[in-house]
Formats: C-alpha cells, structure tokens, sequence
C-alpha cells in the first residue's frame, strides 16, 4: 500500500523499541510532512550520535571521547561504584541526584537460557576496579528481574571480601496501593522494611 522507501522507512522504525506497526507509519507520514531540513537534521543527528559514542574505557557508560562525564569529574566520590546492567540504568539514578559516586556497566544480565554467562558481561573489569583499591563500596543496581537477581548474586559472591557489596532497596513504590501489589514485591517490602 505504501512507496516502496515509506515502506523501508516504516520497517526501519519499527524495529525500534516499543515502537509497533502503526506508530511506525505515523512517525514515517510525520517525517514525511515535516521540511526537508529538519527530517534530515534528524538523520544527521542519528548519523552523528553513531560515529562519535561509544564506551567509557573505565566505566562502559557512554561517553563521547575516552571518559564519560562521570569518570573525568574530579568531585564524584572514587570510593563507592553502582552497578548497572545498561547505559540508559545511569540516567535515572543521576536524575535523582542523590548517588555522587562512579558506576560500572555490566552490559547486561546472566541468563543462561538466552546464552549470557558471565564471561560476556563486564565482571572481570569491575574486579580489577575494586582490586586495584580505593573502593568502599559497590551498590549493585541490577533490575529486579530474575536475571537481575541472579547477575546481583554472582557479583556479590565475586566480591566477597574484597569491599562492602550493597543492593538497592526494592519494594512499594511510592504513592502505590497494596492490593495492587503482587506477593513478591509485598515480600520485599517486609524484608527490607526500617524502624520509623
């Protein structure tokens, strides 16, 4: 039904995430719509965002240039590091401003079902960070999925009596309602539950 580039257009997006058939085709009838110069500042964009990221050699954020912004900041605290699985897990820990530490990026979760084992994850790198001394603390900020749990554990196991290993807090949200919560996250909520 469509030119044959809209259609390319709309299978491209589409293969973003959370992006299904139909948003693919309005955001391909938008593009279409838009001038000239902005649909192509759009492909610029995402042409130069692929030539000039890539990996913090310290940390494995992003980062455009050897450090990420995090690692070259002389004011972040060297001693604590937060684990995270991905690059987009920094964003909502920075948000909060509360964390003014380092982070290490996994580059994912153990799932043997789907052929992650820790080899393919960044762990051997965040060992040698800890070795190499300094490190207080590492806050492990992995998902709570079971892959996350399970990533979380070995990391833990890995470090063991090399530095103080934490785990993020997980429960009710905030402004959340307890009938609507299921079993496991009531369970956590106990557990992890502090004197007021």
């Amino acid at each position: 039904m469509l030119p044959p580039a809209a259609e390319r257009l709309v299978h491209e997006l589409e293969r973003l995430p959370g992006v299904g058939r139909r948003t693919a085709q309005r955001l391909a009838f938008h593009l279409l719509r838009v001038s000239e110069q902005e649909a192509l500042s759009l492909a610029e964009a995402v042409r130069e965002v692929r030539a000039r990221i890539g990996f913090c050699t310290v940390c494995y954020s992003l980062a455009e240039g050897e450090l990420c912004g995090t690692c070259s900041d002389a004011r972040r605290d060297r001693s604590q590091i937060c684990v995270v699985e991905t690059p987009s897990d920094v964003v909502p820990i920075e948000r909060t401003a509360s964390f003014r530490g380092l982070y290490h990026v996994l580059g994912g979760a153990l799932s043997p079902i789907d052929g992650v084992d820790p080899a393919d994850l960044r762990i051997t790198e965040l060992v040698a960070r800890v070795a190499a001394g300094g490190v207080e603390e590492v806050i492990v900020a992995t998902n709570p999925t079971m892959t996350g749990e399970a990533t979380a554990s070995y990391v833990a196991t890995v470090l063991r009596g090399m530095t103080r290993v934490t785990r993020l807090a997980s429960g009710l949200p905030v402004g959340g309602d307890l009938e609507f919560a299921d079993e496991v996250t009531i369970g956590r909520a106990l557990a992890g539950r502090r004197e007021l």
